[in-house]
């Protein structure tokens, strides 16, 4: 194992494209078991918690953000801190009336802009390929959504996903002190990953992060590794309440996913994503330094840098050198919840045109090009187990319009 002062040596000296490979082979020399960071306290929300869709590297170091779809903090959905939240009387009914009127404010704005969402996550995405309105209600009324978040079948799902997880690494807690150290805590997730994917190893929960129409969109994958023939692989893990397979509706969403993770992941190692893009984003402050125990674990993964800038310099010198193939198989593999076996596995074709068409459309309707829509007539089906069937506008609206034919067709 190396010394902290010969990776000093490879961290620091950026210029040449020889340096950063020898970073690359202390790297797995100093760590060659996986260690992912989880940030394991939330700083004080001021917005609302967005989906995400996790982070790893393999020891994953975590904060109390997953990204299965955004920060899954502990603060409620106004922002307010777990020890603001047992408070009761005047004081909160102050706090409802003032996140009213600012929700009353913002109404005229986008759906970014009103629900206060600087990316959206892979699962925004996929969850309008199920039912865009669905996914409206659910930010309008972010308690029901988070009991739906909650429920017994999901947390059975998200056991089997982690019990994957850690037969390859392990998950350390991490404190974090801002949104700054927040991001720092994927980047360094990322960073970690990539050098053992290019090293030729298996790695799960990858963290990725890309542009599209004008939307950071934020994801993580749940396995890439390589095949016996040398293709890199996608390997999605869906788990089922039933031993079958999914409805069609269903696996259309799950097609979705996982293209658009093969597309972010792939601009990534292409280095078409710009530093600047992710900040502006963001809206980081690249100058503010990490806090104690961010830095402190950067320096022990051999990452001399002191703020989130440096650190997405180094992101982007690597990315530059690293030497990753593309992905050539998407797979979804189907898992029983109740003992955790192989329903079956899936491989699934990746039409790009397809889906930029399909991401376009999605991400209209958050930029505030059109409104929400519901399901078609032909998949009203799906309403019998939606939360929000009985408040449901677009529901009431297809109703009334079949009403109407039906009226009309009698009178012929």
């Amino acid at each position: 194992m190396k010394s902290m002062e010969g990776r000093l040596v490879c961290v620091m000296v950026w210029a040449a494209s020889t340096i950063c490979c020898s970073f690359l082979r202390s790297w797995m020399e100093l760590f060659p078991n996986h260690a992912v960071v989880r940030p394991d306290r939330m700083l004080p929300c001021r917005r609302k918690p967005e989906r995400c869709e996790g982070d790893n590297a393999h020891t994953l170091y975590r904060s109390s953000e997953s990204d299965h779809g955004t920060d899954t903090a502990s603060c409620s959905e106004h922002g307010q801190s777990p020890s603001q939240l047992s408070m009761s009387g005047s004081g909160g009914d102050a706090q409802c009336e003032s996140n009213s009127n600012k929700r009353r404010r913002q109404d005229k704005g986008t759906p970014l802009e009103r629900f206060d969402r600087k990316h959206l996550s892979v699962t925004d995405l996929t969850r309008q390929a199920w039912c865009e309105q669905q996914v409206f209600y659910g930010l309008e009324l972010p308690h029901i959504q988070q009991l739906r978040d909650d429920a017994p079948v999901v947390k059975a799902g998200s056991s089997i996903h982690l019990a994957r997880e850690l037969e390859i690494q392990d998950i350390v807690p991490i404190n974090i002190e801002s949104r700054e150290d927040s991001w720092a805590v994927k980047l360094i997730n990322f960073l970690s990953m990539i050098q053992f994917l290019q090293a030729g190893e298996r790695v799960r929960e990858l963290p990725v992060f890309g542009e599209v129409e004008g939307i950071l969109l934020v994801g993580v994958i749940d396995e890439l590794c390589y095949s016996s023939s040398g293709e890199l692989e996608l390997r999605e893990l869906k788990t089922r309440a039933q031993p079958t397979f999914p409805s069609a509706a269903q696996r259309k969403s799950y097609h979705l996913q996982v293209s658009v993770y093969k597309l972010l992941f792939e601009a990534l190692v292409k280095g078409q994503l710009k530093k600047d893009t992710i900040v502006q984003h963001l809206q980081l402050q690249t100058e503010r330094s990490f806090g104690s125990e961010v830095m402190l674990h950067a320096k022990k993964m051999g990452l001399f840098v002191n703020t989130f800038g440096e650190l997405l310099d180094l992101i982007f010198l690597n990315l530059t050198y690293i030497e990753i193939p593309t992905i050539d198989v998407l797979k979804i593999e189907y898992c029983y919840q109740a003992d955790a076996s192989v329903i079956g596995t899936e491989v699934v074709r990746f039409e790009e045109k397809r889906v930029v068409k399909e991401l376009k459309h999605y991400c209209s309707f958050w930029k505030g090009q059109r409104e929400a829509q519901g399901v078609d007539i032909e998949e009203a089906w799906k309403c019998r187990s939606c939360d929000f069937a009985d408040i449901c506008q677009w529901r009431e609206k297809k109703a009334e319009e079949a009403v109407a034919r039906n009226r009309a067709n009698h009178r012929k």
